[in-house]
């Protein structure tokens, strides 16, 4: 086999350069080189396209297949796909050691013989994948097992065997025979990846991808790496805990932030329908410091308990901690709260928690955290049957949220009988059995508290 040329180009500025240097003679970056395949014409015209023929096609004129999706089996999975498995979709799958990702993909592809899929497997063994599927009591009939890290030879014998699903578990492990750096670096990351989704592209193949996570909890290798694919997800959760949460950061078919809950049992991942329940821990008897919250994630309104705790500091600078909220947006709070309701914290340290390990982004949860902080700071309990959400603006303003219908209701499903929300979120029907509260101005919240 003819060796192939290969270049080193800068990632700070994309020169190109016939040897490695420690630094870039164009931008002046220093070990910004990284190597990679030079492009060469290829004789076979079906790699010659990334994603399918080179011509232009009229959108009317673009045949559509009859079911592009297909059920994976696992109906939490499909939420956060979106519906259903793509055709021709590529998934990158990443979360931290021993989270369950070998274990949810295995599942996966035993309950859909039908696919022919193939499972090619770098970090383990025939014998332990075998192992694992008879410890969690799956089907052995119909699955194809592979153990290769060549992505040349992994897409011959896909070439032979046609299947319709490939799990790569891990693209770290792959390499190409084009470059010669080690498996897991940048550019054989990157080269093989590509090789792999334009194969997906042009046979329609659905693949999943496995990636290695670092220690701050990003996916390792090249950045472009979520660019060429369809679908990102990423695995949550303490791998010592009972509860995973899967949760989509990119879906080019489905919502963003669409959430999965799973449990880890003795016969594998197992989909909760009603995560809400897991997330609420009821006391026997009213705290103070708790407040249940409507939050949503993709489309699926969900409620968790947001903890709160007050107590006096004896430090020059007070602690502000938040364990599943922005530390920063907790310190623009107090200090609304100390502007607008007239109650300072500047000598308190404030603490704050999610139940259950969940992790809110939306503004939703402005409201909840305030009303915790001032029912811990007051030493005054919540009703139990109590649910809120909003957004409070700095002039002191609760704002609306979107679908605030959609979580009213499903606070009313949970059994909750009051809720404290925006204004402009009160809806024309309320649900029966459920007393509304519409706040517009922070300083009113103290009346109810």
């Amino acid at each position: 086999m003819a060796k192939t040329k290969v270049q080193y180009v800068c990632s700070e500025c994309g020169a190109s350069h016939a040897k490695w240097n420690g630094q870039c003679s164009d931008c002046g970056a220093w070990n910004t080189l990284e190597e990679a395949a030079l492009p060469t014409a290829t004789k076979n015209p079906r790699f010659a396209g990334y994603a399918g023929a080179s011509h232009v096609t009229a959108m009317n004129e673009v045949a559509l297949e009859a079911d592009p999706r297909s059920n994976t089996g696992i109906d939490e999975l499909d939420r956060v796909l979106g519906g259903g498995l793509v055709h021709g979709s590529v998934v990158l799958l990443g979360g931290d050691p021993g989270i369950g990702k070998s274990t949810l993909l295995l599942q996966t592809l035993c309950d859909l013989p039908g696919m022919n899929p193939l499972y090619v497997t770098g970090e383990e063994s025939l014998q332990q994948v075998t192992l694992r599927a008879k410890r969690l009591q799956l089907p052995q009939e119909g699955l194809n097992l592979l153990s290769e890290t060549c992505v040349e030879r992994i897409l011959a014998t896909a070439e032979v065997e046609r299947p319709k699903l490939i799990v790569i578990d891990s693209i770290q492990t792959i390499f190409t025979e084009q470059l010669q750096s080690a498996p897991g670096s940048v550019s054989q990351v990157r080269e093989s990846a590509a090789q792999l989704v334009r194969f997906a592209k042009q046979t329609n193949t659905a693949l999943f991808l496995v990636g290695h996570v670092t220690k701050e909890g990003t996916l390792a290798g090249p950045r472009v790496l979520e660019h060429m694919v369809d679908s990102v997800l990423y695995f949550e959760g303490d791998p010592g805990g009972r509860y995973r949460v899967l949760r989509a950061v990119k879906n080019r078919f489905g919502a963003v932030n669409e959430l999965g809950v799973f449990a880890m049992t003795e016969e594998g991942l197992k989909g909760i329908n009603n995560p809400s329940a897991i997330f609420l821990s009821r006391h026997e008897e009213p705290v103070s410091g708790s407040v249940i919250m409507v939050t949503r994630e993709g489309t699926r309104p969900l409620l968790v308990e947001v903890q709160a705790l007050v107590s006096e500091s004896h430090l020059g600078n007070p602690r502000r901690i938040a364990v599943g909220l922005e530390q920063n947006r907790l310190a623009m709070l107090l200090a609304v709260t100390h502007r607008h309701a007239g109650i300072a914290m500047y000598d308190q340290d404030v603490f704050l928690n999610i139940v259950g390990g969940v992790r809110v982004t939306e503004t939703a949860a402005d409201l909840p955290l305030v009303m915790a902080v001032l029912s811990s700071f007051r030493d005054r309990s919540l009703p139990s049957d109590l649910v809120t959400f909003g957004e409070i603006g700095l002039a002191g303003e609760i704002r609306p949220v979107p679908n605030g219908e959609e979580r009213l209701k499903e606070a009313a499903k949970q059994g909750f009988k009051r809720a404290i929300i925006p204004k402009s979120n009160k809806p024309r029907n309320i649900p029966e059995g459920m007393q509304v509260i519409a706040a517009a101005r922070i300083s009113e919240i103290l009346e109810h508290i």
